[in-house]
């Protein structure tokens, strides 16, 4: 994957730089509740400032839908974004128009500044050229530090891209590293690990995953439907019955593609779904008519992490159980302390993104042990589901 980055731009000094930001932070009260978004993109910022780029910050907040909605404003960023630069950021009412070109060519060389939420126009999700035009008015190059936005064709994203010089900033450039190490040009063998309750929001995600794949595990809900459609009982469990034949036709092509499937071998079970409620573990086909399937067992999870131990490259999105729910968070929990425990040792390359990923991650106390956590959600899903980001194709040279 080839991709314009910020070691390619050079004579920054007083140039005017517009980066795209994911800002679309957790508020409570009027405040920055979580920072996390903010943090990322302080690489990106410094690294301009301290070669004198004046910076002006785009981002969204809410879904305004093309409306100025006083609640949705981004100026509360402001003054946490000051404190953790450690310098003063200038804000303009606006993202395009005046009084944004003045905040803009006001600064001093190595000076930031934030714009009003971009979605206060309606141009801006409409992909309008126009709008484009105004934003590219404010600067001399453009830089993409958003991966999360990445697949949606927006001005901000995709066309003001197209009309300056255009580059991925450092969490970009980081992210698209990791995302193809993990599937564009990974080091084999390849393990998936891919849960959650519905198949039927993950089908993209499977057909291309079992053409891409050496091997594929399947947990969660999701398996529950694999297990049906092979014939075995899952009595109260959630099941897609109406997928069944989707299954054996995604069993079927990852057979074609030589990737093996991975579906649980027993299974772990109870009659309500509830903390601390009484667990068994069950064989395939020993589930009672009242019992509900909400983790994987024992033999699944060591079949699981010898397949690790014989992987070179994983990729998870979605929990192999009910993580948020213990006891049924345990299959999830050990499978991931496992590939955590791989990837320090240096021996599995071990990317895994999507929100309950994320959170299962975080649950296991092993996030930041894994080669790279993506946060991106819906980008990471459609990445990976083979689909094109436009904005990750603007950047491409």
């Amino acid at each position: 994957m080839r991709f314009r980055t910020l070691d390619q731009a050079r004579d920054l000094s007083g140039r005017r730089a517009l980066v795209r930001v994911d800002f679309n932070v957790p508020m409570a009260e009027g405040r920055v509740s979580d920072d996390t978004r903010l943090r990322a993109a302080l690489p990106t910022i410094r690294w301009l400032t301290e070669r004198g780029a004046k910076v002006a910050l785009l981002a969204h907040f809410d879904r305004p839908k093309g409306k100025r909605v006083d609640s949705m404003s981004l100026k509360p960023v402001v003054a946490p974004l000051s404190a953790l630069l450690g310098r003063p950021v200038a804000w303009s009412d606006d993202c395009v128009g005046p009084e944004a070109e003045a905040t803009v060519n006001g600064l001093e060389p190595g000076g930031v500044a934030l714009l009003e939420n971009l979605r206060f126009h309606a141009g801006e999700e409409a992909n309008d050229e126009g709008f484009a035009r105004q934003l590219a008015a404010l600067g001399d190059l453009y830089v993409d530090d958003a991966f999360s936005a990445a697949h949606r064709a927006h001005a901000s994203t995709e066309a003001v891209a197209h009309l300056l010089p255009a580059y991925a900033g450092l969490s970009m450039q980081r992210e698209l590293e990791a995302l193809d190490a993990a599937l564009g040009s990974p080091k084999r063998p390849v393990i998936g690990i891919v849960g959650g309750s519905k198949v039927s929001t993950k089908l993209d995600l499977l057909k291309n995953l079992v053409t891409k794949l050496d091997k594929l595990a399947i947990g969660g809900g999701m398996a529950n439907t694999f297990l049906y459609a092979q014939g075995h009982d899952v009595g109260a469990s959630y099941c897609e019955t109406e997928l069944a034949e989707t299954a054996r036709d995604i069993i079927r092509l990852a057979g074609r593609n030589n990737c093996k499937l991975f579906l649980p071998l027993d299974i772990v079970v109870a009659e309500k779904m509830a903390p601390g409620a009484p667990a068994r573990v069950r064989g395939l086909g020993e589930v009672d008519e009242h019992e509900r399937i909400l983790d994987a067992g024992p033999e699944t999870v060591a079949r699981l992490k010898r397949a690790m131990d014989n992987s070179a490259t994983l990729i998870w999105n979605g929990p192999l159980g009910v993580f948020e729910m213990p006891p049924f968070d345990a299959a999830t929990v050990e499978a991931a302390r496992h590939a955590a425990a791989l990837a320090k040792a240096g021996r599995l390359i071990a990317v895994a993104g999507g929100g309950d990923t994320v959170a299962a991650l975080h649950h296991a106390g092993v996030a930041g042990d894994f080669t790279f956590v993506s946060t991106a959600g819906g980008a990471f899903l459609e990445w990976m589901e083979g689909k094109a980001l436009p904005g990750v194709d603007a950047l491409k040279g």
